[in-house]
């Protein structure tokens, strides 16, 4: 039997709030012209942008805290996700973005999130155990809140691996390093992420296409180091690719990452080629751009966005 649920999971999860103004301008009062406030954290933003891509199995989970967690969950079942988030003490974070519709500029205030206690992680564990014997990906997202040690996401992995469900990781800093070591199917650094791998021990500055060459070799099967405007730096089989984009009119990138990584879980689920994926990721990364929300796609701008991809073997 196919596996064709998908499951997210985001470890430290947020309300997040975006406040348009017509010019963002320090140390004053500034009216704004539109709110809107969703359900955030980059697994919810997955779970988001796989709904729209129109995958009807998605199971959001992580930790809950809170009033905020309560907007949350409820947010995501109005977009006909389910939800199974384990409930702690606390308050959910609340993550603001201020766009500054002058100049399309974003800045972001990032709350930290509730400290989350030895028995939380080990219900979310047993959580992630269950579903692993029957969902056929589980997606972790995100960073790692207060309370929670680094490795968090290297046992998440071993676990759900263990199980027979494909892992896709999609974090930062200690939690990626110590992620890439259970060999996760799937790793999506942007390039700034990449950065704590790139000074090698006498100082110098290691190539990243070494760096995916080097993740590659410790058994990670797909690699995606997203770059922006400029596509992606891509690594399968022993292989590397550049996936060049088209030139768009952004309105907003945060949750591009996030769509991309939606997009690659929704084509490895129908187990698509890895090329079909990662085009398939492009584009919806590329079309969450041209929207005002993160984790945010139309699917008209996704197949117009496909045909335009590129993925030339570099290596």
């Amino acid at each position: 039997m196919k596996r064709k649920t998908i499951v997210t999971v985001t470890l430290n999860a947020a309300v997040d709030r975006t406040y348009y103004v017509p010019k963002h301008v320090k140390g004053t009062v500034m009216r704004v012209q539109n709110m809107k406030a969703i359900a955030g954290g980059k697994g919810n933003n997955v779970a988001r942008v796989l709904r729209r891509l129109g995958h009807e199995q998605v199971i959001a989970t992580g930790f809950s805290a809170g009033w905020n967690g309560q907007f949350l969950e409820a947010d995501l079942n109005a977009d006909g996700i389910e939800v199974d988030y384990v409930q702690v003490p606390g308050e959910s974070r609340l993550c603001l973005n201020i766009m500054d519709e002058q100049d399309g500029s974003s800045t972001e205030l990032l709350e930290p999130g509730p400290e989350i206690s030895v028995s939380a992680l080990e219900r979310l564990q047993d959580k992630i155990r269950g579903y692993a014997e029957t969902a056929g990906v589980i997606v972790l997202s995100g960073s790692i809140p207060p309370g929670l040690p680094q490795i968090v996401y290297r046992d998440l992995i071993q676990i759900a691996g263990a199980h027979g469900a494909k892992v896709l990781l999609d974090t930062s800093g200690e939690g990626l390093r110590n992620g890439l070591d259970a060999a996760p199917t799937f790793v999506k650094p942007n390039e700034d992420e990449v950065k704590l791998f790139q000074t090698g021990t006498n100082g110098e500055e290691i190539p990243l296409e070494d760096i995916v060459g080097t993740w590659l070799r410790q058994g990670v099967r797909h690699v995606a180091v997203t770059l922006g405007g400029q596509g992606a730096l891509i690594g399968w089989n022993s292989r590397l690719y550049r996936l060049e984009i088209p030139p768009l009119q952004t309105m907003n990138t945060v949750g591009c990452g996030d769509a991309f990584t939606g997009g690659f879980a929704f084509g490895i689920t129908r187990s698509w080629s890895a090329e079909e994926c990662f085009k398939y990721a492009a584009a919806a990364g590329s079309a969450n751009s041209l929207t005002p929300y993160a984790g945010d796609v139309r699917m008209h701008d996704v197949e117009r966005l496909l045909p335009q991809i590129r993925l030339t073997k570099i290596g």
